[in-house]
């Protein structure tokens, strides 16, 4: 049977991971040790499947499985952490909303607007100093299509995309914790709001107008924006 081997490693690998492949994402709640063993069985993919109808979404291996450690690390010895993880596209059904008319004028015979939203990265952990950390990354991608006739009568249709990522990463402290006032204001991208009470909450969000140029990238602006909130509790 045609790639009989790759089929029998696949089945051999960890539910989530079986997951990513044949759904392009999950939805899970588990320990570290449970996450720990997600990333041994990720780590194994490139060696054993090479077919690439079964290859790993991207932000998988460079966004997903790094941010996935990083957070573990924080976990009690109870604590859980919840991920729900949509790498379909922002082309997935449901994602988009119907298409928008825009005004035109000659030589342009239509324009229409669709923006797609995708949520793409839910997380939501239960940290060992009593504190819970919540993060969404969100998609937000307008494709532009216009249709135009050129002066010898022949019709042309061009389509843009741009794409806006929203991050926004909430810690709830333990009840009655003391907050504290960094030294230092948040980089200028980074808008935080404080919410003060029993449970005093700091959310630190971004909106970044361009796809960012590597899976690097990516996980270097979801860890600036998940580093603020903790600027402002006492240690």
């Amino acid at each position: 049977m045609f790639w009989r081997k790759q089929k029998a490693a696949i089945a051999g690998f960890h539910p989530l991971h079986q997951a990513l492949i044949h759904e392009r994402g999950f939805s899970a709640t588990q320990p570290a040790a449970g996450w720990a063993a997600l990333a041994a069985s990720l780590h194994q993919h490139a060696a054993l499947v090479r077919r690439p109808k079964w290859a790993l979404p991207p932000r998988v291996i460079e966004v997903l499985v790094p941010l996935i450690a990083e957070v573990s690390t924080d976990l009690g010895r109870k604590g859980a952490l919840t991920i729900t993880a949509d790498l379909r596209g922002h082309e997935a059904p449901g994602k988009s909303h119907p298409p928008r008319d825009l005004p035109v004028r000659p030589p342009v015979k239509s324009m229409t607007d669709t923006w797609s939203i995708d949520p793409w990265l839910r997380l939501r952990a239960d940290l060992r100093d009593g504190s819970v950390l919540e993060i969404l990354v969100v998609d937000r991608v307008r494709t532009r299509r216009v249709v135009k006739r050129n002066p010898r009568g022949k019709t042309k249709i061009k389509r843009k995309t741009k794409q806006v990522q929203i991050i926004k990463v909430r810690r709830k402290l333990p009840p009655n914790a003391p907050g504290n006032r960094p030294a230092t204001r948040p980089p200028s991208w980074i808008r935080t709001v404080v919410r003060d009470g029993p449970r005093r909450s700091v959310t630190a969000a971004a909106k970044v107008s361009r796809p960012p140029q590597s899976h690097h990238e990516q996980l270097d602006w979801i860890l600036a924006v998940a580093t603020e909130p903790f600027r402002w509790s006492a240690r």
